[in-house]
C-alpha cells in the first residue's frame, strides 16, 4: 500500500536512479500523475512538466472507456471494446475529449506547448494503470515527436496491462503488480479525484529546479 501519491511517488523516483542529472524530461499525465511525477522529477533533477491524455468513455458508462486522444491528436482505440459502438458515437466522444484535451491544456500548462522531446528520454508518469489506454496514447505521442528514449513508471498495474505498455515503450519500472488488481485506488491510502486546483498548486510549488514555467 502506498499512503498517496506523494509516497508513491517518492518510492518509484528511487527506481529510477540511474536516469538522476541525466537531462531527461519528466511528463506526468493529468491529474492523478502529477504529483507522482513532480516527486520524480525533483528527485531526479529534470525537467518537469505534463502531457495532457483523455480516456474515451463509453456512452452509458463513463467510468469504463474505449481508448483515449492525447493532444496532438494520436489516438488510441481498443477495438474489441469500440466494436459496441458505431463511427459517429466514436467520432463525437473523440471530438468531445479533445475539446477537453485543450481546455486542460489552457487550464493546467496556461496554454504552453509541451517541452521539446526529440532526441530526449522520455519519463511517462501516471498514478496507476487499469486499462492503460491514457498511457499508450501517450507513447504514440512521444514517438510523433521523436523521443530517443521512452520509459513508462507507474507505482501500480496489472499484470497483462505492464506487459502490452512495456511492448510500446522502451522500458517499464512498475512497483507493484497485484494479483488481483482491480483498480489503481486499491492501493492507496489516501485516494481522492484530484482537481484542477491541486495541479495548479503542484505546479507553482516549482518541483524540479527545471520546472516547466507556468508563469
Amino acid at each position: 500500500m502506498f499512503r498517496d501519491r506523494k509516497d508513491a511517488g517518492e518510492r518509484l523516483a528511487k527506481r529510477l536512479e540511474k536516469y538522476k542529472d541525466k537531462d531527461v524530461l519528466v511528463l506526468a499525465i493529468p491529474r492523478g500523475g502529477v504529483e507522482v511525477g513532480c516527486r520524480i522529477a525533483e528527485y531526479l533533477n529534470a525537467s518537469f512538466s505534463l502531457l495532457v491524455t483523455r480516456k474515451l468513455p463509453f456512452p452509458d458508462d463513463p467510468e469504463a472507456g474505449f481508448g483515449a486522444v492525447a493532444e496532438d491528436g494520436s489516438v488510441f482505440i481498443f477495438k474489441e471494446a469500440a466494436m459496441w459502438l458505431s463511427q459517429q458515437q466514436i467520432d463525437r466522444i473523440v471530438s468531445e475529449q479533445s475539446e477537453e484535451v485543450q481546455r486542460r491544456i489552457q487550464v493546467l500548462r496556461v496554454g504552453r506547448p509541451p517541452l521539446p522531446m526529440a532526441g530526449k528520454t522520455v519519463i511517462l508518469v501516471d498514478d496507476g494503470l487499469a486499462m492503460g489506454s491514457t498511457m499508450r496514447a501517450s507513447i504514440m505521442l512521444c514517438r510523433s515527436k521523436g523521443a530517443a528514449r521512452i520509459v513508462v513508471a507507474v507505482p501500480v498495474a496489472g499484470r497483462e496491462v505492464a506487459r502490452d505498455i512495456g511492448d510500446m515503450a522502451d522500458e517499464i519500472v512498475v512497483l507493484e503488480t497485484p494479483a488481483n488488481f482491480r483498480a489503481v485506488a486499491q492501493v492507496y491510502m489516501n485516494w481522492y479525484d484530484v482537481s484542477d486546483c491541486e495541479v495548479l498548486k503542484i505546479m507553482e510549488k516549482g518541483c524540479g529546479k527545471r520546472l516547466h514555467p507556468i508563469a
